[in-house]
């Protein structure tokens, strides 16, 4: 089989937030959850970019690791590197919209659905989230339910909580 592209890794040496990342030519593709291993990527890639290859690279993934670890310090509340999504049309709208959301500030499911002009698509919405494959850049941890509990976060509902307190995000669950 040949490939078409090359999609780099490396974990993310921060010692409270041991993370895969990785990020093609384009930019940074995909953010693995807390505690999870490079499996969980290759699966993202087996489904994403089926034809890519996976090559580990701490040097490629070191501009990114930086902004990371300034992050998970405080020192940083956006990032800045460029971004290689991949997602349906619909998909890419909600991501967009989830960029609006500022550092330590939270929104519902149904006010990112009114956002995008679909008030209707709250379920839509939350599978689009579910599915965004560079969460904390894309800050879809900073989506939760009308009540105020946080529900539903692909790196583990405990991730999303302790990325909510690192903002001092106003939660109530």
């Amino acid at each position: 089989m040949t490939t078409d592209e090359t999609v780099y890794y490396a974990t993310l040496s921060h010692p409270d937030w041991p993370l895969v990342l990785a990020a093609t030519e384009r930019g940074f593709c995909f953010l693995g959850s807390l505690g999870k291993d490079v499996s969980e990527l290759q699966t993202w890639v087996q489904k994403t970019i089926p034809r890519a290859e996976l090559k580990q690279s701490e040097e490629k993934l070191s501009p990114f690791a930086v902004q990371f670890t300034e992050y998970f310090e405080g020192t940083r509340t956006t990032f800045d590197f460029p971004l290689d999504m991949r997602g349906t049309p619909f998909q890419q709208s909600v991501w967009q919209a989830l960029l609006d959301i500022p550092y330590g500030q939270v929104r519902t499911y149904s006010d990112i659905a009114e956002h995008l002009q679909k008030p209707k698509a709250v379920r839509a919405v939350g599978s689009a989230i579910g599915k965004n494959p560079v969460m904390i850049v894309v800050p879809c941890h900073r989506v939760i339910q009308k009540s105020g509990a946080i529900s539903g976060y692909r790196g583990s509902l405990e991730m999303k909580r302790q990325l909510l307190k690192l903002e001092e995000a106003p939660i109530t669950g």
